[in-house]
């Protein structure tokens, strides 16, 4: 068990986000988080990463690759998140380098010091996304499934036993939504756990996973797939929810 989370409350600026938290993964899955906007998928993401703190009298277990959470030292989060990709929607590529050099820049901040295992590491994540040509180019020159290709070749680099993803499909046209989705599926492959926050329902079908739904300050595994015919209503956008009905 990679992630191991009981009875778990997450807080927000000191407003609890999700009640009583219980949420397991284990090597090589393909799990999706979804819910509608500020249900709290990207808050228990953080606190996978450390990004938010769980109180040790709120949570009754919150194992991360046997950290305990709660008690976890600050100074031993970096080599806890170096076992760690992270994807996020807008990704986050210094716009100053190219992608080589972006690759280059997370390699040698985590230890990398020899030069030809560097290049040979950026060739075949670069590969593994199929963007091997695209190594000597500007992130200003990709389109943004190709720079989100990037995004992920960068969170493979040190061979993660997790990646987190939040939203990494939000800004992308169904199409490369599906692209990106399936590289990320693919990796499951070698071991490595994907956890995927989306709104994107049509994933779900296109590549089977592990469902967990953030609803009303709750984290609900689903079982069964007749618990997802709501599901287009219960992740979409709150804007388009609440919409006013137009008059005929």
């Amino acid at each position: 068990m990679l992630i191991d989370y009981k009875k778990a409350n997450i807080y927000q600026d000191e407003r609890l986000i999700l009640k009583d938290v219980d949420f397991q993964a284990e090597k090589g899955e393909f799990i999706y988080l979804i819910g509608r906007v500020g249900s709290g998928k990207s808050s228990l993401l953080k606190t996978i990463y450390g990004e938010l703190d769980i109180d040790s009298e709120d949570v009754e277990k919150a194992v991360v690759l046997d950290e305990s959470m709660p008690n976890i030292k600050r100074s031993h989060i970096p080599a806890l998140r170096k076992q760690m990709g992270i994807i996020f929607q807008d990704f986050q590529l210094l716009h100053d380098r190219s992608v080589a050099k972006n690759l280059k820049f997370v390699l040698q901040a985590t230890g990398w010091n020899d030069r030809h295992k560097i290049n040979r590491r950026i060739e075949e994540v670069l590969a593994q996304v199929g963007m091997g040509d695209k190594k000597d180019k500007m992130p200003s020159e990709l389109s943004g499934g190709e720079q989100q290709r990037i995004a992920i070749a960068r969170a493979l680099l040190n061979a993660p036993k997790i990646i987190i993803a939040d939203e990494p499909t939000g800004n992308l046209d169904p199409e490369t939504a599906a692209n990106i989705a399936g590289i990320l599926k693919n990796t499951c492959q070698t071991g490595t756990t994907v956890i995927m926050s989306t709104h994107n329902i049509n994933l779900l079908d296109k590549f089977p996973g592990k469902v967990y739904r953030c609803k009303d300050g709750e984290l609900h595994l689903l079982t069964d797939k007749k618990e997802a015919s709501d599901l287009d209503e219960e992740t979409a956008p709150v804007e388009a929810i609440e919409e006013p009905a137009q008059n005929d």
